[in-house]
This record gives C-alpha cells, sequence and structure tokens, in this order.
C-alpha cells in the first residue's frame, strides 16, 4: 500500500470529528490558520488559489470571504475529507482532486496563491525539498506560498521539551489520554517535521524571495513566501 493511501485512510476516521479534534490536538491551531488571512500585501487579490492537503476545508473557508471570486483547488488523500469539503462549499464552483499531493499535476504558472496548512509533515526532507520546487514553478510571478506546521526536527535539542508541552495541551483537552495515544503512533509512523530555519533554506533554494514568518510559537509556526 503505497503512503498515501495509509494516511488516507488514517485521515478518514480522523475525518470524522476533524475541527474539534485539531483544535483540541493542535496548540495554536485557531491561530495559524487566520493568520494565514492577515499578512497579505496591500492590493493582493488572487484569482486562483490552491489547497494542497485541504483538511475538511477549515483553511479555504478562512479565505473565501477575502477572495469570493477566486477559484479554489482543494487537494486531500482522503475521499473522506473531500466528500466534507464538497458538502460544507457546495454552493461554489470549487475544483478537487482526490489525490496525495505528491502525486498532484502542478501546472506551470497557474495559481496566485498556493496553501499548505498541517500537511506537509507527512513528506521527508527530499520530498520537502521536491514540493517547494513544484510549489515556486505552479506560482506565477508575485505569487504567494503560505504554510503552517510544526517545524522542529525530531532530532531537535528541544523536542522532548515540546513534546511534553504538547501532551500537557491535549491531556488538558482531552484527559482519557487516548486521542494522545492515537496522536503519537500517528507521529511516530507518519510525521516528519523538519526545522523552520531548514525548510526556509529551502525554499529560498526553490526561488522564493521575502520569506516571512508572519506567526511563530514555540515551534508551530506559519512561514509566507514570495515568487
Amino acid at each position: 500500500m503505497k503512503k498515501g493511501e495509509t494516511i488516507a485512510i488514517e485521515f478518514n476516521d480522523f475525518s470524522k470529528n476533524y475541527t474539534n479534534d485539531m483544535i483540541s490536538c493542535v496548540p495554536h491551531y485557531l491561530s495559524l490558520i487566520s493568520s494565514f488571512t492577515k499578512h497579505f500585501p496591500d492590493n493582493f487579490n488572487p484569482k486562483s488559489i490552491l489547497d494542497l492537503g485541504s483538511g475538511n476545508g477549515n483553511v479555504t473557508a478562512q479565505l473565501i470571504p477575502y477572495f469570493p471570486n477566486a477559484t479554489f483547488t482543494l487537494v486531500d488523500a482522503s475521499d473522506e475529507m473531500i466528500n466534507l469539503c464538497r458538502n460544507q462549499f457546495k454552493g461554489y464552483d470549487f475544483i478537487y482532486a482526490n489525490k496525495y499531493f505528491k502525486d498532484f499535476l502542478f501546472k506551470k504558472e497557474n495559481y496566485d496563491l498556493i496553501l499548505a496548512g498541517f500537511s506537509l509533515h507527512h513528506c521527508d526532507e527530499n520530498e520537502k525539498q521536491s514540493i517547494f520546487k513544484y510549489i515556486y514553478t505552479s506560482l506565477k510571478k508575485g505569487g504567494i506560498f503560505l504554510y503552517c506546521d510544526l517545524m522542529i526536527s525530531k532530532t531537535n535539542p528541544d523536542h522532548s521539551m515540546l513534546l511534553r508541552q504538547w501532551k500537557e495541551f491535549v491531556n488538558n483537552n482531552l484527559s482519557d489520554g487516548k486521542k494522545w495515544n492515537w496522536l503519537m503512533e500517528h507521529y511516530e509512523a507518519f510525521d516528519k517535521p523538519t526545522d523552520y530555519l531548514v525548510q526556509m533554506e529551502w525554499m529560498r533554494n526553490a526561488g522564493f524571495i521575502n520569506i516571512q514568518i508572519p506567526f511563530k510559537e514555540e515551534y508551530w509556526i506559519h512561514l509566507q513566501a514570495v515568487k
């Protein structure tokens, strides 16, 4: 079974209470995704937006009020997540791609804005570098890439402290410990976070300029970069 298919199965189950689980399990989740709307240049008005690893559409939903006339393309490996998006956005003429974003066909200079909210941590280091290059190529000149996630490698000296803080956060919200245990099983099996400074350098190598950190709490980070 391909890695993307395995992750899709995991998130088909996670989709049942996705938003509540993300709020309960991901520190600063709502602050991070709302940060996506707050740091655009003046007069930025994207016509074509790509959401990579869209989940149930929470990030896209943040952007619709700001760019109601944009064409949105939502990509996710989980068919359940795509179905949730179709239901949430049934009044919109959106494009959907039910596939792992590494298998998505990135069209050259096709998008004004590309988003990745809590999805790229499933990629290893080589995959992330390739994805950054695909994203850069797929953006139009002046296009923007928004990216939020946990950005600390598992070998970072601060990682054990991060896990302790994360566990406390989750267990304060969900005290029976079951969700934390599930989360760590998933984290060990599928997640490959990378330090944000390393990723910023990879983004520069891909061609991005003006790479900023609009939001940072510990290693829960939002990066913004311009082509």
